[in-house]
């Protein structure tokens, strides 16, 4: 069964000229290559929500548990911790475009 894995965060005050070339130079290819199939990318633009939840799609549990304990995929978080905070994922049964 299809595992949707859940990112949310919001960017840090002052980073986000890092943050932009860090997540679109490195880390979503990063992201591809690892195996994940992002399916959408979306931005809060007003309310009490994590500015930024990224979707992206695995086949099953076991690889995407295997792939979040990864040390690439380890690596690839702690380096996006320099550029964001109050980073969360989940992972959750694929049931739409939309999930949060």
């Amino acid at each position: 069964m299809p595992i949707k894995v859940l990112i949310t965060w919001n960017v840090r005050p002052g980073r986000e000229q890092e943050y932009f070339g860090y997540v679109v130079g490195e880390y979503l290819p990063e992201v591809n290559r690892l195996g994940l199939n992002v399916t959408d990318a979306w931005i809060t633009v007003y309310g009490d929500h994590p500015q930024v939840l990224i979707g992206a799609v695995m086949p099953d549990l076991p690889s995407a548990q295997r792939l979040i304990h990864s040390p690439d995929w380890l690596d690839l978080s702690d380096r996006l911790q320099e550029f964001v905070r109050d980073f969360k994922l989940k992972l959750v049964t694929q049931r739409g475009a939309f999930q949060f």
